[in-house]
């Protein structure tokens, strides 16, 4: 690593190219129907970039008016497979494509549980699915003395809060 950059060895490299498949070869090997089904998955980068969008926007207005720390974007939305050498460029546009799905996915999640954490600490009634991992730390459901202390505590930290 140099500079937050991967960088290899010369020989693992030129191996690396070695094993990118040829674009026109990585096409005509592709299944009709994964070729089909392309622009379906792609057509999710306008809600994705919306979503994206919104969710910033909705950061930068109301977390501070709640005193909720800011999610860093960077911090989940991570491009660097683009510079692996054995990928050829159809399959650096699914790594790109991946990698903002994912990434923003996770970076809404953040957003959702800090929000979540702010307002309604309280775990529900039945088991939860993946979970964030600040759920750990809400108060059980039912219990009203704890979840107005925890509140309490919360806002007495920062009494801008409510």
């Amino acid at each position: 690593m140099e500079k937050g950059r991967v960088f290899f060895e010369a020989e693992i490299l030129r191996r690396h190219r070695e094993l990118r498949t040829q674009l026109g070869i990585y096409v005509l090997n592709a299944h009709s129907l994964v070729i089909l089904a392309a622009p379906v998955i792609y057509a999710l980068i306008v809600p994705f970039a919306l979503l994206d969008l919104s969710v910033t926007l909705y950061q930068a207005v109301c977390c501070p008016a709640y005193g909720i720390p800011k999610v860093r974007r960077s911090d989940y939305v991570v491009f660097d497979r683009g510079h692996l050498a054995y990928l050829n460029a159809i399959e650096k546009i699914n790594c790109a494509f991946c990698s903002y799905a994912d990434g923003l996915i996770a970076y809404v999640r953040e957003i959702a549980g800090r929000t979540e954490q702010h307002w309604c600490p309280i775990k529900h009634a039945r088991r939860v699915i993946g979970a964030h991992p600040r759920y750990a730390a809400f108060e059980d459901y039912g219990d009203a003395d704890g979840f107005r202390n925890l509140i309490a505590r919360s806002r007495r930290a920062d009494p801008d809060q409510g």
